[in-house]
């Protein structure tokens, strides 16, 4: 872009101060057994909780996962959590404006509420829009991140039509300490730490982000004006756990306290996420179960508008898995949760509440070559009464490196607050409480070929039909179910590594789109691509590069142009668990958009020191 030249001049400062660092003369690469031998053994030890509610290797999962472990995170230099989902296959992302400004997630094609997005096995969907604004969760107090595609419902309920992403937080008992400075009058500061004896340990975390930022909206943009529209988020993060006899006993908790400027005025967002987690075994190494008590809520005060929204949700799940014999496991579970939800715009508004309660059940079987699985899911709802959704999968390993797997499933949507209970505007798009639920049903076949830890590739071609659509439409613009859609696509991903050089690239290619009308549905591409390869030089420094290509999407008013970006960084040991990084992103300065209206960063960078205890 080419309003931003003072950003531009810094990014360029910081990746040339670096590169000296990097590359030191002399320096040699990596030999060809370091790297490999590194990959593997982190591979090895992947095991992924959200596809089936309980550990299962992650190779070994019939679906499309894709699982981004701490040492991910911190490779990528991803400066917040919806640049790096965006990266990943089957992912679209939208951001009105600069970091902080609203961001939403859609996963292979659904909508953005169609996207189960749990925080330590809590959902966190609000329950007035539907959705979490991702824009507001920091990544520094994130340890994990699973993403499962395809439809889930039958183990986790509504929501989950185009997939699950779960978020695990940081353990700060392991002491950490990042600062960051750069373009846009950015700066960050962070760190945790704790205590532990024996088998106890308690540790806290705590963060803070401040932005100056840029306009968000453009000129011809309602509303528009150009002055700078900053951020600043404070984030305090708390876990710890215990041996209570045979049983591990766990807290945690994340307060996320945000404020968000945009032209008319500012948005304070406070965010909470807490659990309470009692597991172990019940009878012997065959028979284990895990208690959670779950608490989720956030606040949005908009006093431009005398307007407030907040949604609070508080939830038990108890599930137990059983080891039939060697070949077959049972999973089965209960939930029960109430969410409340409220809108305060003056002289208008709503208090709603409702409860659900659910049962749930899972088989998974392994017979020679073949792995099969099925499960099911009843919930009873206080709003709509009920819903009940099945999955099945199928897998069988033909050869020792290749996999086929299949899979279908059923899914819904129930629908949120705002569309069963807003007020309107002067008699608009108000809500309807008597919305049905928006259901689907999906198949998806996968071919995974996997010759080692350091070299695989994975094929999935999926289909999903979603009916009883929300939407806000007719004369007044109200909420009623009247839209079906379709989504058919692929994605391929990934990744290679060979001495000092790792490789990794995902595609997209989907077709989604209004059954009714036969128009694309909004802010999806037809087709996207992620390559970044990585180059490890013999005294640990990382150089970088990551290429983005998105094609054209379809928005309200005009077209989204599809665009390309390149992105640098670097990273170099100081000391014992110390690091310096840096990124330069758009480093071709592209004038591109996510949201039609709204900009986005110029050519810009950040500069990152990090400390990890060893």
């Amino acid at each position: 872009m080419q309003q931003h030249h003072r950003p531009a001049v810094l990014a360029t400062a910081i990746a040339a101060a670096l590169f000296s660092l990097v590359v030191p003369a002399g320096s040699q690469a990596a030999t060809a057994v370091d790297a490999p031998a590194a990959a593997a053994a982190s591979d090895l030890d992947t095991v992924v909780v959200t596809a089936n509610r309980y550990a299962v290797p992650a190779d070994s999962v019939l679906a499309s996962v894709t699982v981004l472990d701490r040492a991910a995170i911190e490779a990528s230099q991803a400066r917040d959590i919806i640049d790096l989902l965006g990266r990943q296959a089957g992912v679209d992302i939208a951001r009105t404006g600069g970091p902080g400004q609203a961001s939403t997630v859609f996963l292979r094609g659904g909508n953005s509420g169609h996207a189960l997005v749990l925080v330590d096995g809590i959902r966190v969907n609000a329950a007035t829009s539907g959705v979490l604004d991702f824009a507001h969760l920091p990544l520094a107090q994130v340890e994990r991140i699973e993403i499962v595609r395809g439809p889930r419902a039958a183990l986790w309920g509504s929501d989950a039509i185009g997939g699950v992403i779960q978020i695990f937080t940081r353990d700060p008992s392991k002491a950490f300490f990042e600062a960051h400075a750069g373009s846009y009058v950015r700066s960050g500061l962070g760190g945790g730490g704790g205590i532990s004896r024996g088998e106890s340990a308690v540790g806290v975390a705590a963060g803070v982000e401040s932005l100056r930022g840029f306009s968000a909206t453009t000129p011809g943009t309602y509303g528009y004006d150009p002055d700078p529209d900053g951020y600043d988020n404070r984030n305090l993060s708390l876990r710890g756990h215990t041996r209570v006899g045979s049983q591990l006993l766990e807290a945690s908790g994340l307060l996320t306290n945000a404020d968000v400027d945009f032209d008319q005025g500012r948005t304070a967002a406070l965010n909470r996420v807490f659990g309470l987690r009692l597991s172990g075994p019940l009878a012997g190494a065959r028979w284990s179960h895990a208690l959670v008590l779950g608490h989720s809520s956030e606040d949005l005060d908009t006093p431009a508008f005398d307007s407030r929204f907040g949604s609070a949700r508080d939830s038990i799940d108890w599930i137990h898995s059983i080891a039939l014999d060697p070949r077959n496991d049972l999973n089965v579970g209960l939930n029960w949760s109430r969410e409340t939800g409220y809108s305060d715009e003056g002289f208008q508004g709503f208090d709603q509440a409702r409860r659900n309660a659910a049962l749930f059940g899972s088989w998974r079987g392994r017979f020679g070559a073949h792995l099969l699985e099925l499960s099911a899911r009843h919930d009873d709802n206080s709003q709509f009464a009920g819903a009940t959704t099945t999955n099945a999968g199928w897998g069988w390993q033909f050869a020792p490196a290749w996999r086929l797997r299949a899979s279908w499933g059923q899914g819904f949507r129930a629908p949120n607050f705002n569309e069963l209970y807003y007020p309107g505007f002067f008699g608009l798009f108000a809500g309807n409480p008597a919305l049905r639920p928006e259901r689907s049903t999906s198949t998806e076949l996968g071919l995974d070929w996997r010759a080692s830890a350091s070299a695989n590739l994975g094929l999935s071609l999926y289909r999903t039909r979603v009916r009883d659509l929300i939407a806000f439409e007719g004369a007044d613009f109200s909420a009623t179910n009247i839209g079906r859609a379709a989504v058919d696509g692929a994605e391929l991903d990934g990744r290679y590594a060979h001495g000092a050089l790792t490789l990794s690239a995902n595609a997209t290619w989907q077709h989604a789109r209004d059954l009714d009308s036969n128009a694309p549905l909004l802010r999806r591409a037809r087709r996207k691509a992620n390559v970044s390869a990585d180059w490890r030089f013999g005294n640990d420094a990382v150089v970088g590069v990551d290429l983005t290509t998105v094609s054209a999407r379809p928005d309200f008013g005009a077209p989204l142009a599809g665009y390309g970006r390149l992105d640098l960084r670097a990273s170099a040991p100081l000391a014992a668990g110390w690091r310096l990084e840096a990124r330069l992103e758009n480093l071709g300065d592209r004038d591109y958009r996510l949201v039609q209206g709204y900009a986005t960063a110029g050519r810009s960078g950040t500069l990152a020191l990090r400390w990890d205890a060893r």
